[in-house]
């Protein structure tokens, strides 16, 4: 026998020595349990060893064999069923790591992902997928093994500060064209083509409100103009203060503001189109202009659906793949179907140079650069789009009815200049 504590010791097999250390747990029959390594020459190294692990055990960042020993794809099950985020967030969570990250490391330890591991899985997505992809990949894996600290590994290899490899410039962004009321209106005009009156004042109401596309698809009656505040359920006993403000502030008439109530997002789950909470619970109203008011009312006359914005067939937007089906052909343009054995004839529909090619929330973000382009305070414009404000300026600032009918009236102006415009002869 060599070397002994408590709860250290070492022995020899053979021509090596063995180190034995108690790692603080029991068996269930009371005895404790230790964990051990062989192969030393030297007993005093090996006795040091030992020392060095009950010192980690003592505070709290040894990782003991058996969890060392944890499968990649055993933490990402436990990780992904410990998740508590919101559904769509959970939802692309679970999607990269199934596609992404599990079939990479199906096969090896957490304590075998140290850093040339992580690089060369860095390097593996960037030639893979497209670089904003990679980069929420590798945010996801970042969060991942973090999380495996200090019980599955001692520290993460996850690099905060790249500091070699080749330079790549940072912030590469998508490039857009600036959003001019002519573009909408020729997005709305080809939407009225594909889906009717309803994709004619959809494509406005996003430009207008900057409403994300799921709350636009999840928008039914009673939150919207001219039926909202007065029909809004009041199903938040919390929010009594507020339904008695909206009464005195929105609305139809000539004292009050027309207005969106934002409190929902359409999202499938399980295979079944439920709501949701606005991502980031950005609960908001959102004051309109005349001109998107006038629109509204007559789209609900117009039809006695549930849901504001309605498909070709009826229903709900969020249930007919609208970014493949409705958009691609509203902004890259289609040929007219007409003639013999064509079942539902339709207008030819002009591309849209500024978004063919491009993502329908860039009409989300044209809407932000209106409001930022006519000078509106920070706060308004934020609150509007769903953000909240940092700091000292997001606690004390709110948005005054000034604030918003200065909105409403900019965006009448670029309405007014529009019609204008178009009136006018050619030349």
């Amino acid at each position: 026998m060599g070397r002994r504590t408590i709860d250290v010791y070492t022995e020899w097999r053979g021509g090596t020595c063995r180190v034995k250390w108690w790692t603080g747990e029991y068996y269930e029959t009371g005895r404790k349990r230790y964990e051990s390594k062989g192969g030393f020459t030297d007993e005093d190294a090996a006795f040091k060893h030992g020392l060095d692990q009950m010192t980690e055990i003592r505070h709290g960042g040894h990782v003991s064999n058996r969890d060392g020993s944890t499968l990649m794809t055993d933490w990402l099950d436990d990780w992904l069923d410990g998740m508590d985020h919101a559904h769509l967030t959970e939802k692309g969570y679970r999607s990269k790591v199934e596609s992404h990250i599990r079939p990479y490391f199906k096969r090896k330890t957490v304590a075998e992902i140290d850093v040339l591991a992580y690089r060369a899985f860095r390097k593996h997505m960037n030639k893979k997928v497209s670089a904003g992809t990679a980069k929420n990949v590798m945010m996801l894996l970042g969060m991942i093994l973090d999380d495996a600290v200090p019980r599955l590994i001692k520290i993460s290899p996850v690099e905060r500060t790249k500091r070699r490899g080749k330079y790549e410039k940072k912030n590469k962004r998508e490039r857009k064209k600036d959003m001019l009321p002519e573009v909408v209106e020729q997005l709305a005009r080809n939407a009225e083509t594909f889906f009717g009156y309803s994709g004619y004042v959809f494509i406005w109401t996003m430009a207008v409100t900057g409403m994300r596309p799921a709350e636009l698809y999840a928008l039914t009656r009673e939150y919207c103009y001219p039926n909202w505040p007065a029909a809004d359920p009041r199903t938040d006993p919390d929010e009594t203060e507020r339904y008695e403000e909206d009464m005195e502030r929105y609305g139809k008439g000539d004292d009050l503001m027309p207005a969106i109530r934002v409190e929902r997002q359409v999202q499938h789950e399980d295979g079944e189109l439920r709501y949701f909470p606005p991502k980031y619970d950005s609960h908001r109203t959102l004051v309109i202009p005349r001109f998107l008011a006038e629109m509204l009312e007559k789209l609900l006359k117009s039809h006695d659906s549930e849901w504001v914005f309605t498909a070709i067939e009826g229903g709900c937007l969020g249930s007919v793949a609208f970014d493949y089906k409705y958009w691609r052909p509203i902004a890259d343009g289609e040929p007219a179907r007409e003639g013999p054995g064509v079942r539902k004839p339709r207008a030819a529909m002009p591309e849209v140079p500024s978004f063919k090619g491009k993502r329908l929330y860039l009409i989300r973000h044209g809407a932000k650069a209106w409001t930022d382009e006519d000078g509106h305070s920070r706060i308004a414009v934020e609150s509007r789009m769903g953000h909240e404000l940092p700091g000292v300026e997001g606690t004390y600032s709110s948005v005054t009815v000034a604030m918003e009918r200065a909105i409403m009236k900019t965006l009448q102006e670029r309405w007014d200049g529009l019609q204008e415009r178009l009136s006018r002869p050619e030349s």
